[in-house]
């Protein structure tokens, strides 16, 4: 069991992304652990994505670090030889979707209030090949595309209808039902089940892997941009003044 605790709202930090890449190696490494269960100790939020932080009135150093890191554990989690159940307990926006989505299985809170979704364009961001790649994979191209271009938010019935989850249960019964799934997942043996994902999953990782330089550069180049940066700042803002 993984547990997400980084308040208020499980924000991808730098520090947050180098940790959860460490933590998913060492499972990896470890014979006797043959899957992960990740959810968060957060009330309400499974992860409310990127730092915007991390992308705002930083060096191109930074970001290139903090892009690398992103890769990093999407690499990790998505082509992980391990059974990988996410419980979405909260809403999962943005790069909070793309953990999610990266896992095997995939049980939301039912709860309408909780939503999830790649909803970069709202902030005039694009999401990267990739994620748009693993949000394909998961929901198909037309229901990707539209969702993609709207920045849309799905709350958990609409998610688990487009098949962006697998499946709603009650607050109070998700991690129950987490074990169960797990359970099921394992009485395979790993080996046909870990070539079988291989596999499905190879091509959308290759791509990463052969083109991770040439991405990192887009990213620092559309980060630093001037207007980038001024809605970024606008976003924060808003944030802001909602909190208070």
């Amino acid at each position: 069991m993984m547990k997400f605790k980084s308040p208020p709202v499980n924000s991808l930090s730098l520090e947050f992304l180098t940790e959860f890449s460490i933590s998913l190696e060492k499972l990896e490494n470890n014979r006797a652990c043959r899957g992960v269960i990740i959810t968060s100790t957060l009330p309400k939020i499974f992860s409310s994505g990127l730092d915007i932080t991390e992308m705002c009135g930083k060096s191109v150093e930074h970001y290139t670090e903090f892009w690398r890191a992103v890769q990093e554990m999407w690499l990790r989690l998505y082509g992980s030889n391990m059974v990988t159940v996410a419980a979405v307990n909260g809403s999962s926006p943005a790069g909070g979707c793309l953990v999610a989505m990266s896992c095997d299985y995939r049980i939301m809170a039912e709860n309408p209030k909780f939503s999830i979704g790649l909803n970069e364009a709202q902030l005039g961001i694009v999401a990267p090949f990739w994620f748009k790649d693993t949000f394909v994979n998961v929901v198909g191209h037309r229901i990707a595309e539209r969702s993609l271009q709207l920045g849309s938010l799905h709350p958990a019935p609409e998610a688990h209808k487009l098949g962006l989850v697998d499946e709603l249960v009650p607050e109070e019964k998700l991690m129950e039902k987490a074990a169960a799934v797990m359970a099921q997942w394992l009485a395979l043996p790993d080996h046909a089940r870990q070539l079988t994902k291989t596999m499905m999953r190879k091509a959308v990782l290759d791509r990463l892997v052969a083109h991770r330089e040439e991405d990192i550069k887009n990213f620092v180049t559309f980060v630093s941009k001037e207007s980038i940066q001024k809605s970024l700042r606008m976003y924060m803002e808003m944030l802001k003044k909602r909190k208070s």
